[in-house]
């Protein structure tokens, strides 16, 4: 099995944010696929500042971004030279700017991988054929690859393509050639796969080794694949209820730090990355409230994994798996689990037992199926002064913790 470096380095990434930003921003109460017209003398962001985005995120705790440079609307983000429908025909810096590069400027300069999302399927696109809308395809994507440097992930969004045959052969063979190193989204040649919902959910049982993909919200169907293949999972969801691009009529469907952290421990707790969507305004800015419930969760994720009870080192090997001797009682409810995934992971079941202060046989307080790049294992406060992991496979690292 063909395991990449990068596809290991993607889940070291674990928090990243969505932007859904474009003409549809300025469209309020526009729905995906409802075919309303949305001409391009309304996109004008006055204030865009992609630094206060990223600046942002990065202060949160984000590792890297995703940005929609054309959704299904057909609506570029930078100059297309393929396209009328594009920031070149809007009143914004007369038709001068570029949200695409002040984007990957911003993600460069505060040292956040840089994700770019691509809509294959538009509305717009009725009148080409295949072989024009293929070509159409390529000569963008092949744009956002030249000219915005280095690029590490390609997001390709299945929504509109379910009956829709693309080259993918070719359009493939023109994403490898001009960036080799770029991790794909889901679709077609992947690295990465889509977590199959739109909650920002991954299952208990999360193994990155599969032999099929879902495609598509809008379908139950299922890519199969040719063989095994290692795609670690991304569960990306709204940070509003809704809408993935900004309304004025939804602020107080943002979520809180309880619903953030239950969807964090759900997704990197189960070995996956979370992905959440900010819609920037119509400034040009993240909406405060949005971008506050994202600083809280980065600090309250700070706050409990930054001081362990034990580490690695005290976990010693042992008959069932790994035990580690306190250097005296405390309250444990947390232990975090990571295994060794160059080989794709092994470890399906596991249980963290502890011995009950100040006496008693070890009692389990978690059972647990897969572990891979990380398992955030959660259970009622118990004092203890021992604490094993009870597992037939090796793991890399252990820590516990009691959080307040």
């Amino acid at each position: 099995m063909n395991i990449k470096q990068k596809q290991l380095e993607f889940l070291e990434w674990e928090l990243g944010v969505f932007f859904h930003f474009g003409i549809r921003t300025f469209y309020e109460g526009h729905k995906d696929w409802d075919m309303q017209v949305m001409l391009p003398e309304k996109f004008n962001p006055e204030q865009l500042d992609c630094e206060q985005w990223i600046r942002g995120i990065q202060e949160a705790g984000a590792n890297y971004a995703v940005f929609v440079t054309k959704h299904h609307d057909g609506f570029a983000n930078w100059p297309s030279a393929y396209t009328e429908y594009s920031v070149a025909n809007t009143p914004w810096k007369q038709g001068k700017g570029d949200v695409v590069k002040e984007y990957t400027d911003a993600c460069r300069k505060y040292g956040l991988k840089i994700g770019l999302y691509y809509s294959p399927a538009e509305f717009g696109s009725v009148k080409k054929s295949a072989e024009e809308y293929d070509n159409y395809f390529i000569n963008q994507v092949t744009e956002l690859l030249t000219n915005y440097g280095t690029i590490d992930y390609l997001w390709f969004d299945g929504c509109g393509s379910e009956n829709h045959q693309y080259d993918t052969n070719r359009i493939i063979g023109v994403i490898r050639r001009l960036q080799p190193e770029i991790l794909i989204f889901n679709m077609w040649d992947p690295d990465t796969r889509w977590v199959g919902n739109e909650a920002g959910i991954a299952h208990s049982s999360n193994k990155n080794v599969v032999n099929n993909l879902d495609f598509s919200v809008k379908t139950d169907m299922k890519e199969r694949l040719d063989e095994d293949k290692f795609l670690p999972v991304e569960c990306d969801c709204r940070m509003r209820l809704d809408n993935w691009f900004y309304s004025e009529n939804d602020e107080d469907t943002v979520k809180t730090l309880d619903e953030l952290l239950g969807l964090y421990y759900y997704s990197v707790g189960r070995g996956a990355n979370l992905l959440i969507n900010i819609g920037p305004d119509r400034r040009g800015l993240l909406p405060e409230k949005d971008l506050g419930s994202l600083r809280a969760l980065g600090r309250e994720v700070k706050h409990r994994f930054e001081s362990p009870l034990a580490d690695t080192a005290q976990f010693a090997a042992a008959a069932e798996g790994y035990e580690a001797e306190l250097a005296a009682h405390r309250l444990v409810n947390h232990v975090i689990l990571q295994e060794d995934i160059s080989s794709g992971g092994a470890i399906e079941k596991f249980k963290i037992k502890v011995y009950p202060y100040p006496l008693g046989d070890a009692v389990t307080v978690f059972c647990g199926d897969t572990v891979g790049h990380k398992a955030i294992c959660r259970f009622p406060s118990i004092r203890t002064q021992k604490i094993v992991i009870e597992t037939k496979r090796p793991l890399k690292k252990i820590q516990a913790f009691y959080v307040k």
